[in-house]
């Protein structure tokens, strides 16, 4: 833990803990949800339970896990479900194997397979569903401590989550970087160039220009050091829509503290809630999108997230015109 103090303690400084709040006082049905009811024997929860501790806000700083389950019905593939993960379909870009596509040497050396599947990625082409919708709700609620992506598509910002409430794990499109000299760019710049079939090439040394998400073998962000304080904090846990496959973002499903609440919305069982449960796991499994909409139901969110999709669909349809 030694090792990782310094650059946690550079981090809040940086960023802020984005929590900091007041105790407030609890009902007794939420003390006892919380386990502050007297009683020793820990009752198990269910998604009502959830519901009730983020509606009565007894939990204030939450903290969200997502993977590419949350854009799959946006109309972006996942990378791993057989058949019709990115992974599996591949052939087109004349790539060696799969994971290439991903690779900063194989980059350096052809970098058009990858553009072409960035090209796909372009922020216009797809818009935030009601997950990401949820996830805004709850920050303008004040109760998003911190949103950990795994994706790169960026609809947690197209949504209207602020990028100081996000942690995108493998970076994003937001900017690129020389491949040589190390100039920076912003993202629009990279965009035309890809959407005119053009490697991007620096203006200053004529290296490849490579927008800045994660490929095999490179550091995650400095801002993924966040999580060092974050998930100590956090008073609930949100999973949605990932494998848990991927490390190190996989074990954050392991840094809350025992006695918090984790609740899982997932196709499958996956990661240590599978292998290593808590007593306070909350696993809802089928489609996301389905149980995202419980949830909000469950918390008389529904009229409120109706407002918030027709608001933000009226604004990237006036764009549109």
């Amino acid at each position: 833990m030694a090792l990782w103090g310094r650059p946690a303690v550079r981090a809040l400084r940086r960023w802020g803990p984005g929590g900091g709040r007041r105790p407030i006082a609890f009902s007794a049905g939420v003390s006892g949800i919380l386990g502050n009811g007297g009683s020793s024997k820990k009752e198990k929860l269910s998604l009502q339970d959830i519901a009730e501790l983020i509606r009565s806000r007894a939990c204030q700083r939450v903290v969200v896990m997502v993977g590419a389950g949350i854009s799959t019905p946006s109309g972006i593939p996942d990378f791993r479900s057989p058949g019709s993960g990115r992974y599996s379909n591949l052939q087109q870009y004349d790539i060696p194997y799969p994971e290439a596509i991903f690779e900063l040497s194989f980059f350096l050396y052809n970098p058009k397979p990858f553009l072409s599947l960035a090209k796909k990625l372009y922020p216009g082409n797809h818009r935030p569903n009601v997950t990401h919708y949820f996830l805004r709700l709850l920050h303008d609620k004040g109760q998003l401590l911190r949103l950990y992506t795994q994706n790169i598509d960026g609809l947690e910002r197209a949504s209207g989550i602020p990028a100081s409430k996000l942690v995108e794990a493998h970076g994003s499109f937001a900017s690129a970087t020389c491949t040589v000299c190390r100039r920076t760019a912003p993202g629009e710049d990279f965009w035309a160039d890809v959407l005119g079939d053009r490697v991007p090439c620096c203006p200053v040394c004529s290296g490849i220009m490579k927008p800045d998400i994660v490929f095999f073998g490179e550091s995650l962000p400095e801002r993924f050091l966040l999580h060092v304080v974050d998930f100590p904090m956090a008073d609930l846990l949100l999973i949605l829509g990932t494998s848990l496959q991927v490390e190190p973002f996989a074990s954050l499903s392991e840094a809350v503290r025992s006695s918090v609440p984790r609740l899982l919305m997932n196709r499958d069982m996956v990661g240590p809630l599978a292998w290593r449960p808590r007593s306070r796991d909350v696993v809802q499994l089928g489609d996301l999108v389905h149980s995202v909409e419980r949830l909000v139901e469950l918390l008389g969110w529904t009229e409120e997230m109706k407002d918030l999709v027709r608001r933000e669909t009226g604004k990237v349809t006036g764009c549109d015109k």
